[in-house]
C-alpha cells in the first residue's frame, strides 16, 4: 500500500487549522493566526505531501489556492458543489458553512451507524444533526462565547469585558459581577447544549453527541454534571479536519 500524505486546511474566522493525514489518521496538526502561500510552500518543503484540500468560512487568498493547486497531485477547493460521503438535505446548500458539513462528515466517519448531534463551539456555536442513515438534516447557529461576552460589554453602559478561563469552577450564581457574567454566559451555553441533547433524546431512539471547536472545553467542563442525565458525549478536537480528510479521500 502506498502511503499518501494529505494536507487538510480549515480556515476559520479567527485562525487556520491544518492537519497532515495518512491512512485516515492525523499525524501532525498546526494552528496559524494568518495563513499565506508561503506557509503552504513550507509545509510541502518539510513534509512529503501529495494531495490537499482547503475549506474556508472567509475569502481565501488566490495565491494560497494557486500554490496548493500547483504543488498537489490532487487538490480540492471545498465548496457546496464538492461531492461528500453523506447526503446533504439542507434547503440552501450554497449557504451552508463548509466547516459545518465537514464536521458532520467527520462525525459520521467516527460513528457510521449512529444518529449524531454535532456541537461546534467556535466564534459562533452551531448545532447540527446527521441521521443514522447518513443524511445531514440541518442545524442551528447561535452566538459564541466570546461574542456573548463582547455584546454584554458593548450593549450595556457599566458591565465590564470578561474573559473566562476554561478551568474556572463556575458558581451557580455569581457573588460578584465578573463571576456573574462568566457563569451566566458559560453556564448558559452549557444549558443550551443540554437542552438540545434532552430534546433530541425524546425524538430519536439513540444518538451520540460530538463536541468540537476552540471553545468546546468551556462547554465540556460544565455539561458533564453527574446528576443530569444526558446521552453519550465525545470531545473531538480535530473533527472538521477529520471530515476534510474524508472528503478529500472521497473525491479521489
Amino acid at each position: 500500500m502506498v502511503n499518501v500524505l494529505n494536507l487538510c486546511i480549515d480556515q476559520g474566522n479567527s485562525r487556520t487549522k491544518v492537519a497532515l493525514c495518512m491512512n485516515g489518521r492525523i499525524t501532525h496538526h498546526f494552528i496559524y493566526k494568518s495563513f499565506a502561500s508561503s506557509d503552504v510552500e513550507r509545509l510541502f518543503d518539510l513534509y512529503p505531501v501529495t494531495d490537499s484540500i482547503i475549506s474556508s468560512v472567509v475569502n481565501i487568498e488566490p495565491a494560497v489556492v494557486n500554490t496548493l493547486h500547483r504543488l498537489s497531485r490532487r487538490f480540492v477547493l471545498f465548496d457546496h458543489q464538492t461531492p461528500v460521503p453523506i447526503t446533504n438535505a439542507y434547503d440552501t446548500p450554497e449557504t451552508l458553512g463548509q466547516d459545518r458539513l465537514a464536521a458532520a462528515v467527520g462525525a459520521k466517519f467516527l460513528s457510521p451507524d449512529e444518529n449524531l448531534l454535532i456541537i461546534d463551539a467556535g466564534s459562533a456555536i452551531t448545532y447540527d444533526f446527521v441521521s443514522a442513515d447518513g443524511i445531514y438534516k440541518g442545524g442551528n447557529i447561535a452566538p459564541g462565547i466570546k461574542m456573548r461576552f463582547t455584546m454584554l460589554k458593548q450593549m450595556t453602559k457599566k458591565l465590564p469585558m470578561v474573559e473566562a478561563d476554561e478551568n474556572d469552577l463556575l458558581p451557580l450564581f455569581g457573588s460578584n459581577t465578573r463571576d456573574a457574567i462568566a457563569a451566566g454566559v458559560i453556564r448558559g451555553v452549557a444549558y443550551e447544549a443540554k437542552g438540545y441533547m434532552r430534546t433530541l433524546s425524546k425524538r430519536v431512539e439513540h444518538f451520540r453527541t460530538y463536541l468540537t471547536g476552540g471553545n468546546a472545553p468551556y462547554i465540556l467542563r460544565n455539561v458533564r454534571e453527574p446528576q443530569l442525565e444526558i446521552p453519550a458525549i465525545r470531545y473531538e478536537k480535530h473533527l472538521v479536519l477529520i471530515g476534510l480528510n474524508c472528503i478529500l479521500e472521497h473525491n479521489k
